[in-house]
């Protein structure tokens, strides 16, 4: 497991669980969101996932194009934390939520409520 937690990825598991934390927030104080809502949630809960992948940090290990590794993890973080306060503030931006959807087109029937 030395290849998933070391000195050279060791920074990103301290977000990816406050992330996760505000996942679970977010999911059990919108237990019935619908529309561009649900929409949002539901790419939230995305872009958790593609932050928490295990290549990020397996690639900052190996030394192989890492700053492509650390960008995404920063990227995805990012955008996971600009949905979540634009739920928080009901200011979503459904024009952001569709570029999210189109770019990382993965897990789509992922269901945000499963972080409830």
């Amino acid at each position: 497991a030395e290849f998933w937690l070391n000195g050279t990825n060791d920074w990103i598991y301290r977000h990816l669980h406050k992330a996760a934390s505000l996942m679970i927030r977010l999911a059990r104080s919108n237990p019935r969101a619908r529309g561009l809502k649900k929409r949002a949630l539901n790419q939230a809960a995305r872009e958790l996932l593609l932050a928490q992948s295990s290549d990020w940090a397996f690639i900052m290990s190996t030394g192989t194009t890492v700053p492509y590794a650390h960008k995404r993890t920063k990227d995805h973080l990012h955008y996971f934390m600009k949905i979540y306060e634009s739920v928080n503030n009901n200011s979503i931006e459904e024009k952001f939520i569709s570029e999210l959807e189109q770019r990382d087109n993965v897990f789509p029937n992922l269901n945000y409520r499963v972080y409830a």
